[in-house]
């Protein structure tokens, strides 16, 4: 039902109005997801179609291409996928053009969407890109084209609204949608009885991505670490929480013939972050999730070889792990490419798991860092934005 601030968002019967949204990584099914479900709550007679997952699919979505299908890892891996991202570009620019929807919103996934904007732009279509491309960290040259071709930014990070400054955009920091999915309290003794966990076990999470290629190169490592730590803590549990995309599977092919019991966790991710003491986790989405949690963790990523050669030749950050970048320091440990070997993610483990004062420090950066985040709302205050630009006002 509609509030009373809502009204204004309402339309006439049988005044439908469409949007493309279009997420390309898995990782942001979830938040286009929420941002649908706000637009619906705002105005039932919005209708969605696009690329997305799961999630988006169930919050009503059309799916017309599979983000996990066009996910890719790295600069050279993009060649894998290259028949299906030219096959869904064709087919959403012809939508665009044969359509021509009220609103384009687009969600990371730069080379893409940047791409598609020019089409929608020369269509006359409005764009609006929720949680924009990193260009702050490389190819900020891409400024320029993102201000010809978006006409509103709704930006996530709370130094990325400076950053846009220098062009003309309307932007918004709307805070981190990360804010919204986490519990602000859980009951870990619960969680901890229901997974058959005592509290007096060491607890270690292991978070290799939601992408096939992260876990093909991380999960090995992953594995042997938690054997070798298990060598220090006999009554060690290790808990590895699947993505939504990943099936299970896949993952035990990886896991080798270690004999440290590794659980595969279907469900809320949350509920795994709650009872961890320590989380090994793949640079991404879900070290934003286990800083938030206030949970210390090891970072780690690798890529092929040339990916990374080149990736250096073009990333100018200080540090790969975004909990870091926000920290503005090495908040939590990070290890890339050559450093990621069961024996160091083993050691980095141990050094947080067995000094107290390592580890209380990392736990209050995290909490601070948590707070330069925003306070919630995040979808809803989205939602608006993209309603606004439906019906013409501060495009």
């Amino acid at each position: 039902m509609l509030t009373h601030s809502d009204k204004s968002y309402a339309i006439g019967p049988g005044d439908f109005k469409s949007v493309v949204i279009i997420a390309g990584e898995a990782s942001a099914d979830l938040h286009g997801a929420n941002l649908v479900t706000a637009m619906k709550r705002l105005n039932p007679e919005v209708i969605f179609s696009g690329i997305g997952g799961k999630r988006m699919e169930q919050a009503g979505v059309e799916i017309l291409f599979t983000a996990s299908d066009m996910a890719v890892m790295g600069l050279t891996e993009v060649l894998s996928k290259l028949h299906v991202i030219y096959q869904a570009s064709k087919a959403i620019k012809s939508l665009l053009k044969n359509e021509r929807p009220d609103l384009l919103i687009l969600m990371d996934y730069p080379d893409f969407n940047i791409h598609i904007a020019r089409t929608a732009k020369r269509q006359g279509i409005p764009v609006l890109y929720y949680i924009g491309p990193q260009i702050w960290a490389w190819r900020g040259g891409r400024i320029k084209k993102i201000a010809r071709r978006v006409d509103r930014m709704a930006v996530i990070l709370p130094f990325e609204k400076d950053y846009y400054r220098q062009t003309s955009l309307t932007v918004d920091y709307v805070g981190h949608p990360l804010l919204d999915e986490c519990p602000r309290a859980m009951d870990k003794n619960r969680i901890a009885h229901k997974m058959g966990i005592g509290r007096s076990h060491p607890v270690v999470g292991l978070l290799p991505g939601s992408r096939k290629e992260e876990i093909r190169n991380l999960l090995p490592a992953m594995a042997g670490a938690s054997e070798m730590l298990a060598k220090r803590y006999p009554d060690l549990r290790c808990i590895l929480p699947l993505a939504p995309d990943i099936e299970a599977s896949f993952v035990q092919g990886f896991l080798g013939d270690s004999n440290q019991e590794i659980q595969l966790f279907q469900g809320n991710i949350y509920e795994v972050l709650s009872i961890c003491d320590l989380v090994l986790v793949t640079s991404g989405t879900a070290t934003l999730e286990t800083g938030i949690m206030g949970v210390p963790m090891v970072i780690i990523y690798k890529i092929s070889p040339f990916s990374y050669w080149l990736g250096k030749m073009i990333i100018h950050v200080p540090h790969i792990g975004i909990v870091n970048l926000i920290g503005g320091e090495e908040v939590v440990p990070e290890l890339i490419q050559d450093e990621v070997t069961a024996d160091r993610l083993a050691m980095e483990a141990l050094a947080i798991l067995e000094d107290t004062e390592v580890r209380e420090n990392m736990i209050r950066k995290l909490r601070l860092l948590k707070e330069k985040l925003g306070k919630g709302g995040v979808s809803d205050r989205t939602a608006r934005i993209a309603l606004e630009m439906m019906r013409g006002e501060n495009v």
